[in-house]
């Protein structure tokens, strides 16, 4: 491997090392995890099918269902079934799920230094 793509490779380590620093912020906070998080405030404007959601947040059916679960066993999401095919099941917050969401307040999470420049503005 040449120099320029190990400092690559080491970057990109070290960018998920500061996403699963927030993350473990974020969990400890709040009690989701950030897949967790990202779902409800994927269902914040609109709702969606499993796999528009596995899509929407680049992950695989299998761990969008255990995401799902989850949240929905919390309370925050219910499912809706398709007007037109009563086999499909669409996704979308609760009341509890919009309240849960507004209460999020990242600012509030130290943000690791190497993504405040994606993230903030």
């Amino acid at each position: 491997m040449g120099e320029t793509q190990v400092k690559t490779l080491c970057r990109i380590r070290d960018i998920y090392r500061s996403i699963a620093d927030f993350e473990s912020a974020f969990q400890q906070k709040y009690g989701l995890n950030l897949n967790e998080g990202m779902l409800l405030c994927t269902l914040n404007s609109n709702k969606y099918s499993s796999s528009e959601i596995a899509e929407i947040l680049c992950l695989s059916n299998s761990n969008t269902s255990k995401v799902i679960k989850s949240v929905e066993q919390q309370g925050y999401v219910k499912r809706i079934m398709g007007k037109d095919d009563k086999r499909q099941m669409y996704f979308s917050l609760t009341e509890a799920g919009r309240k849960r969401l507004e209460s999020i307040k990242c600012d509030s999470i130290n943000i690791p230094e190497l993504l405040q420049p994606v993230i903030l503005p």
